[in-house]
């Protein structure tokens, strides 16, 4: 019989959103059992990995003010953001800031020991606030040895979840599997909250973990909910080659720049005011540009690129706020940024696009929330600005996990009767179809022209013929015999993990995919060459997608939320 394990809150993800969410809980009531899951060990989580900054105004006195950080996320966006949720972020961030600071984050400070904030691209002020160049660790390693101080969490590290359990409209609980033993187990809670990150890794060119797979985007889609805004994948400008690790926007906001072949600072003649921190959309496409018009560098594996010039900073500045930067040239592209540039290219960096929900973090079942990368709260829009992702995951980190915390106390988990019908659905699709199916393809070949399909078919340029004929190659994929494990052990057996992510990352490409050949312009990270303006007139809204048991996404469109900025041209 399935083991079946009674919590009051549920967090999938364990995150900078996971941990926040699990804090926000568990001190709004300390009777509440809360569970975070998480496939990793919880300091092996994708967060550890932000490098720049959170975005927050701290200073007013200083010049900076909310309105101005509202519009330059709205502006961010191309306006396709929701700017009720602009407006929550910018209003609440500045408290998570000093909140992190008293639970010991080691913020950088100035000389007269105020925290410290740099320039990041398409900000009006310096408004990243960081620590060095490892953000995402500090604020992580705070946030985990805050949650160990409450009694009332358990973290159950290396446990991948499969499917969420709902009756009709309402949410119950996640099916998971125990990687140490194989074991599949039921985990039953009247709310939860879904903070899984982002689906970069179906592409290969990505800065993402290689467990950044949208395990936790399928599983919200199969169970009906709606994934909004899937088209819009952000392509950060300074990915190394080949690993795509990546160099922050904190390089050039310490003053950084890029430089073609011909040595020229090219940023000049694509936005003469902003130069290197515009948008990052905007920087990605000036950067595809220069290399299509013959002014690139030749990398050694053959990969054209551009460079990043970080010297003139000089040693000092390099050492004192980019030591991290300085380590991943040397380990990964054998150069020491202090002496010589360093070869960069866009790199897929993150998912504007997510589970739908609203400004509070809801989704469309009772009692399940999302927070994080695996939300879209249409927060970013088209585009987001560098060092709002930080923000958002500790913003809504903090929100759902009050919200939840509300509702189960409302719903205790005892009166939960979880339909045994899906839990023997998703048994029989896990392992009769996945870990006992018959195949005679290659799951990681398929993976791999998955990602390499992605690359090539919908990346920082877009065509109509381009993303046919990605969206025919991803189908082709999907219908062949791929669904088989090979390792029939039950113990830590991450090949049958491995095919259970690729048959989500199918699923998911798919839909950003059809999304982006639905959406016939251009706007933010999405640029269209056969449809090269922006149209409001008809694609001034977000895109849904349902799942469809026909296999093919079910498309629908949803409006934005304005509450007082018009549309208008972005110049930077």
């Amino acid at each position: 019989m399935t083991e079946t394990l009674l919590y009051d809150i549920i967090i999938v993800g364990s995150g900078l959103a996971g941990l926040r969410a699990a804090i926000s809980a568990a001190s709004k009531n300390k009777n509440l059992k809360i569970a975070v899951i998480s496939k990793v060990q919880v300091m092996r989580s994708h967060s550890v990995s932000a490098e720049g900054g959170t975005a927050a105004v701290l200073y007013e006195n200083e010049g900076d003010n909310l309105e101005s950080h509202i519009y330059d996320t709205i502006k961010g966006s191309d306006f396709l953001a929701d700017q009720d949720v602009a407006e929550l972020l910018v209003k609440k961030i500045p408290y998570e800031i000093i909140q992190l600071d008293r639970w010991g984050m080691p913020w950088s400070r100035k000389e007269n020991g105020r925290i410290d904030q740099r320039k990041f691209g398409g900000y009006s002020f310096p408004r990243a606030t960081y620590a060095q160049d490892k953000v995402g660790f500090y604020e992580m390693q705070t946030l985990y040895d805050t949650c160990l101080k409450y009694e009332n969490i358990t973290f159950f590290n290396e446990w991948f979840c499969t499917s969420i359990l709902h009756n009709s409209n309402t949410f119950q609980g996640f099916t998971c599997i125990e990687i140490k033993n194989g074991h599949f187990v039921n985990m039953v809670a009247p709310s939860g909250i879904i903070c899984t990150g982002g689906a970069g890794r179906i592409y290969s060119f990505s800065t993402y973990a290689y467990s950044s797979t949208p395990d936790g985007l399928d599983m919200a889609y199969r169970a009906g909910l709606a994934l909004k805004d899937m088209e819009f994948v952000q392509f950060h400008p300074t990915g190394i080659i080949p690993s795509g690790i990546l160099i922050t926007e904190g390089a050039r906001g310490e003053g950084g720049y890029l430089i073609n072949s011909k040595g020229e600072r090219f940023m000049k003649n694509y936005a003469k005011d902003k130069l290197e921190l515009a948008s990052r959309d905007v920087v990605s496409r000036a950067m595809i540009t220069e290399i299509q018009a013959g002014r690139g560098f030749k990398h050694v594996s053959g990969v054209d690129c551009l460079k990043l010039d970080l010297t003139h900073l000089g040693d000092e500045k390099i050492k004192g706020k980019l030591a991290g930067i300085r380590e991943i040239g040397i380990k990964f592209s054998g150069v020491d940024v202090i002496n010589e540039p360093i070869e960069v290219r866009p790199v897929c960096h993150y998912m504007m696009g997510g589970i739908h929900s609203n400004v509070d973090g809801a989704t469309e079942l009772n009692g399940l929330w999302v927070a994080g990368e695996a939300a879209c709260n249409s927060l970013h829009g088209a585009n987001r600005l560098g060092a709002n992702s930080t923000s958002e995951c500790l913003v809504w980190g903090a929100i759902t996990g009050e919200l939840a915390a509300n509702y189960s106390i409302k719903y205790k988990s005892n009166s939960i009767n979880v339909d045994n019908q899906q839990i023997s659905t998703e048994e029989k699709r896990i392992f009769d179809r996945i870990f006992r199916g018959k195949g005679d393809v290659n799951p990681y070949e398929i993976r791999k022209e998955l990602t390499d399909t992605m690359d090539e078919n919908a990346y920082v340029y877009r065509t109509e013929s381009s993303l046919v004929e990605g969206l025919k190659k991803i189908r082709q994929l999907k219908s062949l015999y791929w669904k088989h494990v090979d390792d029939q052990v039950k113990e830590y057996n991450t090949n049958f993990l491995n095919v259970m992510e690729l048959d989500s990352m199918l699923r998911v490409a798919e839909v950003v995919l059809l999304g982006a050949l639905n959406r016939r312009e251009s706007r933010g990270a999405h640029s269209r060459i056969d449809y090269k303006e922006r149209d409001d007139n008809n694609f001034l809204k977000h895109t849904l997608a349902y799942y469809n048991d026909d296999g093919e996404p079910k498309m629908n469109w949803h409006p934005v939320t304005f509450t007082r900025y018009a549309p208008a041209e972005r110049r930077y």
